[in-house]
């Protein structure tokens, strides 16, 4: 159940009071809503609060009923009898037979007291009905109930005015923490768009507009209303509303400016300042402005000015208090504005970096293979060659074939790393994924390397569950990601060691790990593992050919399919690579 509305308390009482003391057994107040009547306070009947409070009337309704109603003073009596019979049916009827005579009191009888306000505005109606004696009010009774409806229109008028301050607080207080919680990642225009609408209601404003000062705290920014329309300032006042919120916020005083209103003596504001602000107001038919200063610590950011129409009250010092209040408020959001425009401009500039490095790469690469090709054709050619050779002429030229042919493999290997990483790491290409088993993925890793195992005397050990680990990832890539860390497991591990992977459904993760009992990393190394080019500072590991590409390939490959890397080594006792991917449902 909704709280009462602030005010229908002193309502409530009144209509008490006419039950009691002026012998009606029902009263009821309403309030005018727009074009409706608004039933918010009922006393009497049960069925009659039941049917009446909260209900709404047109206006015109209730007007066609004034109109026919015989004048008892402040009172309006509408006998049953001279009820139009076309006429519409509103309120509550009482279930009750007529009373006999010339004053008895009809169900259909009407008895209500306009309520009007200060400047004769239609306010409210208080409505009484089923007298207890039965019978139409004499002179005596109408001179009390005349006397309740003095005081109910003046209820009705305190009613009102706490119900508009109670809604003024509530928009401006909305209007605050719209500003107070807006999110880092948003911006200043955006933050003000939400809350403009709130901000003019809350402070009875015509408009407002903002005006930020640049990022580096000179110049006069840009000025933008808050309904999205263009402001349309002389350059003049522009600069003066700058100088004036910088006063104003060493001051910490939001400034009013009106015809009734002397600017304070520190606002920066000379005369002719003033009276030139004041005919532009007046050019534009506004009353009165309350200019906010915009700032955090000890710097001023800007300003928010708010406009009032010329017939308007004059700014109150709680409304001014709860403006620079707001001032402090939008100060935060300028800052972090500013803060996350500089981060999403640095960003795009590592991107674009980032993209450019992708493509030389490439391009690199992609000119360095082809040269290559080359040379391991003629490689070959030249190995057919020096077998036909005599004996010491291949035992000359072999070695040298032979010694251009690792090198050129070993190059072709390199350019392959390159060319993947600038795959993997192009943000313009996404990740199309499918149902990958990498229990199956990790099988035909093992037999595509399972000479330079053997080679090497390791001893392979792969723990899997019964039923098929799935990912939901690109195969090809996934390969590449356990070929290198098998490969790399192979290499810095000693002949006689032993290499474990394991598999693993973790919650909605596929978990790979790849555990040996090799070199193991410094915590120092770890930090940069999984860098471009980076290679370990361990002289034994130095000592193993390698491009430094391997597990950063295996790390962008995890993190561009959503998932993530980690590494757990001591030095001298092995590592332990884990990979996290997302598992299909």
């Amino acid at each position: 159940m909704e709280p009462a509305p602030p005010g229908t308390d002193v309502l409530e009482l009144l209509v008490e009071g006419v039950t009691r003391m002026v012998g009606f057994r029902v009263a009821a107040v309403g309030l005018v809503r727009g074009d409706e009547l608004e039933m918010v306070a009922v006393v009497g009947d049960d069925g009659a609060r039941e049917q009446l409070l909260g209900s709404r009337t047109p206006l015109t309704t209730i007007l066609g009923e004034l109109e026919v109603a015989e004048h008892w003073g402040p009172l309006r009596f509408v006998p049953h009898e001279a009820m139009p019979g076309d006429a519409e049916m509103w309120g509550w009827v009482p279930d009750i037979e007529a009373a006999q005579g010339p004053d008895a009191w009809h169900p259909m009888d009407a008895l209500c007291a306009p309520l009007y306000g200060r400047d004769g505005e239609l306010l409210g109606l208080l409505s009484l009905d089923l007298p207890e004696d039965g019978r139409r009010p004499g002179p005596e009774q109408q001179r009390v109930l005349a006397a309740y409806a003095e005081q109910a229109a003046r209820a009705a008028v305190l009613a009102l005015e706490r119900e508009e301050l109670a809604e003024q607080v509530r928009l401006a207080s909305a209007a605050r923490q719209i500003v107070r919680n807006a999110p880092a990642d948003l911006g200043i225009d955006e933050v003000l768009g939400a809350s403009a609408d709130a901000l003019m209601q809350g402070f009875r404003a015509v408009g407002a507009w903002l005006q930020l000062f640049d990022g580096d705290g000179h110049g006069t920014g840009r000025v933008v209303a808050l309904d999205d329309t263009e402001v349309r300032l002389p350059g003049r006042l522009v600069r003066v509303a700058e100088r004036v919120a910088r006063a104003a916020w060493l001051l910490q005083q939001a400034q009013v400016l009106s015809p009734h209103h002397a600017p304070a003596s520190a606002s920066a504001l000379s005369h002719v300042d003033a009276q030139e602000s004041l005919a532009f107001l007046e050019s534009i038919a506004v009353g009165s402005l309350l200019l906010v200063p915009i700032g955090a610590g000890p710097e001023a950011l800007g300003n928010l000015v708010l406009t009032r129409p010329v017939d308007a009250p004059d700014w109150s010092a709680t409304e001014r208090a709860a403006a620079l209040d707001i001032g402090h408020d939008l100060g935060r959001v300028v800052l972090n504005a500013r803060s996350f425009e500089r981060e999403q401009r640095l960003v795009a500039e590592l991107r674009a970096i980032d993209s450019y490095k992708g493509r030389l790469i490439a391009t690199v690469s992609h000119e360095l293979k082809n040269p290559l090709t080359a040379v391991l054709g003629h490689v070959e050619v030249l190995e057919d060659l020096v077998q036909d050779m005599p004996p010491e002429l291949a035992r000359s030229v072999g070695p040298s074939v032979a010694t251009i042919g690792r090198g050129a493999h070993r190059m072709t290997r390199v350019v392959e790393d390159l060319l993947l990483l600038a795959r993997v790491g192009d943000p313009d290409r996404p990740v199309v994924p499918t149902r990958v088993d990498v229990g199956s993925v990790v099988a035909d890793v093992l037999a595509l390397l399972a000479y330079a195992l053997d080679e090497k005397g390791l001893d392979v050990v792969v723990e899997a569950p019964r039923r098929p680990v799935v990912a939901m990832a690109e195969a090809e890539e996934i390969e590449r990601l356990v070929t290198n860390l098998v490969s790399n497991a192979c290499k810095y591990t000693p002949a006689g060691g032993t290499i474990t992977l394991c598999l693993a459904v973790e919650g909605h993760e596929v978990v790979l790990e790849c555990t040996d009992t090799g070199l193991g990393i410094s915590e120092a190394d770890q930090a940069q593992l999984f860098q471009e080019f980076f290679r370990s500072t361990n002289p034994v590991a130095l000592a193993e050919p390698g491009t430094g590409l391997g597990l950063n390939i295996v790390h962008r490959i995890a993190v561009r399919h959503g998932g993530r890397t980690e590494v757990e080594s001591r030095l001298g006792e092995g590592s332990t690579f884990r990979v996290r991917l997302p598992a299909a449902c």
